[in-house]
């Protein structure tokens, strides 16, 4: 384990309007402000989105097992922003659900907002970290320097 302290920032206060591409918004926000590390909290409406729900099996590299959104649902998430290269990358778990259904994975691709969603972003300063690539398990991974 690697870990260091740093302290906490500003504070973003973002509303994502129908439509909007929650993934792109939050690296938009990260570099319009120059948030080099943060967590953010998310609270709202998703119509669609691809997420993973786990690896295949446990072993490295893993292979991805890949659900969708094809709906509106009610989510929660938490997720963390570091940049890899000049980009910041956002790393999002959520719980989505849709009457007595429920699921949970890592948002990847299309996240699109249903309605509204609010997003709280806490800057954290003082922390060398970033995402790079980790060639044993074929993912961008943080790395903390």
């Amino acid at each position: 384990m690697k870990y260091q302290v740093g302290e906490t920032g500003r504070v973003v206060v973002a509303r994502f309007e129908d439509r909007d591409n929650i993934l792109q918004g939050l690296s938009e926000i990260a570099k319009k402000e120059n948030i080099r590390a943060g967590v953010f909290y998310l609270v709202g409406g998703m119509r669609s989105g691809r997420f993973v729900v786990g690896p295949e099996k446990e072993e490295l590299p893993p292979i991805p097992i890949w659900r969708e959104l094809g709906e509106s649902h009610e989510i929660v998430g938490l997720g963390t922003i570091f940049y890899q290269g000049d980009e910041p990358k956002a790393h999002f778990h959520g719980a989505f659900g849709k009457k007595d259904n429920v699921r949970v994975g890592c948002v990847r691709e299309n996240a699109e907002t249903f309605l509204v969603l609010e997003a709280i972003i806490i800057e954290i300063k003082g922390v060398n970290a970033v995402r790079e690539f980790d060639p044993v398990s074929n993912m961008v991974l943080l790395t903390v320097k």
